[in-house]
């Protein structure tokens, strides 16, 4: 929901708009110092020229492996046009990140899905059953979206074994830079194996580029990323995305600083939902997934009526979990009071 349609709906202006996981502090300063010199009468570079070189730098990659989209998202719609066909099969995590079901399924897929576990984490001998099966593609989001855990190193090396040559492994790291330090690159694993793969990682979350709609992805070799290229449009990344992401790659300790902050307030929020009796699950994103003991339509309802956004989940089995972004200090402390008062109505 869109903050105006959240204060039509609330009659009030004061959004807290905790649903999309955005990073509220916004983004570096140099950010808009760059795009003060923008000229916006010329077409973006269509290779994205700069960007890969500076990511290619950054993650120790050849420039040709990486294709630079807009967001993420474009390049899960983009690797699913290169790679499946109709009929093939493609696997992903219930609940997970909806593009992962509906770009394989509007490429004529069928997709299969492997539920979490009841604690809310990752069911590692089910993920192996599924990728035994070798999948065409098998999307998992680590840190996933929307519930927060992240692989372990022992759970990840065991992923990558189970993985045969017929499947391409879309490792979905949009969270990457909130994990703690002990958790695993899933880049660098997947960079010392011969397996077919594709990172996907963003400007949107930790960079707080969220607007103008940055993401890239890392390809296990050249030539899939010269497939997943012909998938895209020729100018697929706007010149101001581009020149924002770069000024952002240049200030990384902006990001860090940011990143730090979200995340002690991260720990701050889970321990007073869990002091409520309420269940969350362990996070390593910039939200939280928690069950609210209420239908999430009506929960939502409730948070709207506080002039609070949040996500209501809908797949099945999770139609109690809501999903709230990490905010400021006093907006989470504004979802907390609201989260109070609904934990003490009857459900």
């Amino acid at each position: 929901m869109s903050i105006a349609a959240a204060q039509k709906h609330s009659g009030r202006q004061d959004i807290a708009a905790l649903a999309s996981n955005e990073n509220p502090d916004g983004c570096s300063p140099d950010v808009a110092a760059a795009l003060a010199n923008l000229n916006p009468s010329r077409y973006s570079d269509p290779a994205c020229t700069v960007l890969r070189a500076v990511l290619s730098h950054k993650l120790g990659v050849p420039a040709e492996r990486i294709v630079a989209g807009n967001g993420s998202e474009e390049m899960i719609a983009a690797v699913c046009r290169a790679v499946l066909r109709p009929g093939a099969l493609a696997a992903t995590v219930c609940p997970g990140f909806g593009l992962h079901e509906i770009e394989a399924l509007a490429n004529g897929a069928k997709v299969e899905k492997v539920g979490m576990r009841t604690d809310l984490n990752f069911d590692i001998p089910a993920i192996v059953a599924m990728l035994e099966r070798a999948p065409v593609i098998f999307f998992l989001s680590s840190p996933s979206n929307p519930v927060g855990p992240a692989l372990d190193r022992e759970s990840l090396e065991r992923i990558l074994a189970a993985v045969t040559p017929q499947t391409l492994l879309v490792l979905d790291e949009a969270y990457f830079e909130f994990t703690d330090e002990d958790m695993p690159d899933g880049l660098a694993a997947l960079s010392a194996t011969d397996l077919s793969w594709v990172v996907l990682r963003t400007f949107s979350k930790a960079y707080g580029l969220a607007g103008l709609r940055v993401g890239y992805a890392v390809m296990s070799d050249a030539r899939l990323a010269r497939a997943v290229t012909a998938a895209k449009t020729p100018f697929n990344v706007n010149a101001a995305a581009q020149v924002a992401a770069v000024a952002a790659l240049e200030d990384e300790a902006w990001m860090r600083s940011s990143v730090a902050a979200l995340k002690r307030e991260r720990a701050r929020v889970a321990d007073a939902v869990a002091a409520m009796g309420l269940s969350v699950a362990r996070s390593q994103t910039n939200f939280l997934f928690i069950d609210v003991g209420w239908d999430s339509r009506a929960a939502l309802n409730h948070f709207l009526s506080k002039a609070i956004i949040v996500k209501p989940w809908k797949e099945e089995g999770y139609e109690t979990f809501i999903r709230v972004t990490i905010g400021t200090p006093s907006e989470n402390d504004r979802f907390l009071d609201a989260l109070r008062a609904l934990a003490k109505r009857e459900g």
